[in-house]
């Protein structure tokens, strides 16, 4: 998620009915049992008391730039990350990590609220779709190939082959539009006639980019170098397994599960902020987890260039977390240059107990000093 200077210029987001309210808040685990005697809030309720204001990103940020997103998760299964609380920034990479980490909750945490309608689309075509490649054909406007059954061991390149071969319809499209728009509405999530216009403008750019779809920024063509979605679904990790949540259906409806469980929570907040990942921070203790992964793209970057890193820092330190909880980033530029031949990214994993206590005695004062340890 490579993103402007200007990133962290906040401006009040338009249409926006979120509350900064400190709340606690109690979920449900996957199995059902609680962790407190509270009633759980509805997913609406969760979503308004944990954000806090919007701010302002220029780019669309619908899909990943990280073509190295997958690289870590060999790293995450040797040190048996799993299980707990997840939380991440921006797009559907983070189902992947799900998919890996299997977390019993997870909050998609991102300081635009555009985000956040992108993560009802997902969620209102999770509801809606059985299998995985229900989902892709409903997230780019394909009509459903025959025999389902068939598709449920099928190979990520059988599906990403379908879906390349297969002109979008028409028909389909029209006949879909009015049941995500009923799926949206029954989240909770109050939503204007322009945050659906919004929503559908992003579905549109799945179903006439098709898996040719880049991460793209405001006034500039998306740059070669960014993946396609068709590379992010085929990418492997570093032992050339091929493992985005979408290339097997046990990752897919691992995810699913979750959704249907309102357990992938949608929030919109700035990781350095005074609100929202605190309240996460509070949500997951009222719970009783811990956090297992935290991904947070590059964000680290325009943190320390914004003088924000301690804030978030201090945030971080608030929240419960297992001995081995890591942090997944991802770096650019010359940063990346120990990463893989050819990527314009490098994928990383970091002890969260290693980078509190070396911020804490001045090892990772400096950003390079953090991605370069």
């Amino acid at each position: 998620m490579a993103l402007s200077r200007r990133a962290r210029n906040y401006a009040a987001s338009t249409g926006a009915v979120l509350l900064a309210v400190a709340a606690l808040v109690v979920l449900p685990r996957v199995d059902g049992s609680t962790a407190a005697e509270q009633p759980s809030p509805s997913f609406a309720t969760s979503v308004a008391t944990l954000s806090e204001r919007g701010g302002y990103f220029d780019t669309d940020n619908l899909i990943s730039n990280e073509r190295s997103y997958l690289q870590v998760v060999s790293d995450l299964k040797r040190r048996s990350v799993h299980g707990g609380a997840y939380i991440g920034v921006g797009p559907d990479q983070n189902f992947s990590y799900i998919s890996e980490v299997r977390p019993n909750v997870a909050f998609i945490i991102d300081v635009r609220r555009d985000n956040l309608l992108l993560h009802l689309l997902f969620k209102a075509l999770f509801e809606l779709s059985e299998t995985r490649v229900e989902y892709l054909a409903y997230l780019t406007g394909r009509p459903l190939p025959p025999a389902l059954s068939g598709w449920r061991q099928a190979p990520i390149d059988r599906l990403v082959g379908y879906v390349d071969k297969t002109s979008a319809s028409s028909d389909a499209i029209t006949a879909r539009r009015q049941r995500i728009d009923d799926a949206l509405r029954r989240t909770g999530v109050p939503l204007s006639s322009d945050d659906f216009q919004t929503i559908a403008a992003f579905h549109r750019r799945f179903i006439d980019d098709g898996l040719s779809l880049r991460f793209n920024s405001t006034g500039r063509p998306p740059q070669l170098y960014y993946p396609t979605y068709r590379d992010l679904l085929l990418e492997t990790d570093a032992s050339g397994n091929q493992v985005n949540y979408l290339a097997s259906e046990d990752s897919f409806q691992f995810v699913k599960s979750l959704q249907s469980r309102d357990r992938i929570v949608p929030v919109v907040g700035d990781i350095s902020g005074p609100t929202a990942l605190q309240a996460v921070g509070r949500a997951i203790a009222a719970r009783g987890e811990r956090l297992s992964a935290f991904y947070v793209s590059n964000v680290e970057f325009y943190l320390f260039g914004q003088g924000a890193y301690s804030r978030f820092v201090t945030n971080l330190r608030g929240i419960p977390r297992t001995k081995g909880a890591v942090l997944i980033r991802s770096v650019f530029g010359r940063y990346s240059s120990f990463g893989r031949p050819g990527d314009a990214s490098q994928s990383q994993l970091h002890a969260v107990e290693d980078l509190l206590g070396g911020y804490d005695d001045g090892r990772y004062r400096s950003y390079g000093e953090l991605v370069r340890r």
